[in-house]
């Protein structure tokens, strides 16, 4: 009986150091994130800007929620930096970012049943707003359907 004891109170110890670890690392991992996004906002010590993202439906321009926006810095030979940023969007298809430099900058837009978006923009205003239509995917050419008279791809 006493072993048993002793063996549950282990296990509880352990289970509260690993309970304890996976937040702590969650800490780590938020710190090191804020700290990534904030590099990059001063990476240039330039001026900053306040970008709001409206992600719609191209056919009807309702909301797309969840969309995941990526943005990627962009060095002055027009190729993309390291480093990235992500958000999602809300039931309202709208995410925001602050303190992101002048300059150009690369968003991607994922979302599921969508085409993927993925366009460069200057930022060069204090506040941007960037409305993004997704497209549904376009369908696929087959060669096992009946394509009339059309000629075959080469």
């Amino acid at each position: 009986m006493m072993m048993m004891r002793g063996a549950k109170a282990e296990v509880r110890v352990r289970l509260k150091m690993k309970g304890n670890f996976l937040v702590a690392t969650a800490a780590v991992i938020a710190l090191a994130l804020g700290a990534v996004g904030l590099a990059w906002a001063q990476d240039d010590e330039g001026p900053t800007s306040s970008v709001r993202f409206v992600v719609v439906r191209d056919t009807d321009g309702k909301p797309v929620r969840n969309a995941e926006v990526v943005l990627h810095p962009v060095n002055r030979k027009g190729k993309q930096a390291q480093g990235e940023m992500e958000l999602k969007t809300d039931a309202d298809g709208k995410a925001s970012v602050d303190g992101i430099p002048y300059g150009p900058l690369r968003v991607q837009v994922l979302a599921p049943h969508f085409q993927t978006f993925g366009e460069d923009y200057e930022i060069n205003k204090p506040e941007m707003e960037l409305t993004v239509k997704l497209k549904h995917p376009g369908g696929q050419y087959s060669i096992y359907e009946n394509h009339g008279d059309d000629k075959k791809p080469q």
